[in-house]
């Protein structure tokens, strides 16, 4: 998939959480599954989640409640959790100690680094 191509589709599932019918966010889900792996298709899905948050953040919260498969949303969250241990490994906070990731994939933060963490 080339840029062009990729921003296409970042911008019909961006259209697809704002109109918060499952069906068509469904549809759209099935078509890039059947082109993308998994992990592309959630890379996706936050691209098209951060794009959105500015503008209808009542649609977000309804793509993530009712929109997103299981495996993607599973997918979203082992990213951005890595995502954040990057950064909170940038600002010297050491892994082990003022952080660390549980078993499932959860992100364990000291309140030092929640707070760090919110306020990146």
């Amino acid at each position: 998939m080339n840029h062009l191509e990729l921003e296409q589709e970042i911008g019909k599932m961006a259209r697809a959480m704002m109109t918060r019918n499952s069906l068509i966010g469904k549809d759209l889900i099935a078509d890039l599954r059947g082109r993308l792996s998994t992990d592309s298709v959630a890379a996706l899905m936050i691209v098209s989640i951060e794009r959105l948050i500015w503008s209808d953040c009542e649609s977000v919260i309804w793509s993530l409640s009712y929109l997103i498969p299981a495996d993607v949303m599973e997918e979203i969250r082992r990213i951005t959790a890595l995502v954040v241990c990057k950064r909170l490994m940038g600002k010297g906070f050491v892994l082990g100690k003022d952080f660390s990731i549980d078993g499932s994939g959860r992100l364990l933060l000291s309140e030092t680094a929640q707070t760090a963490v919110v306020v990146a």
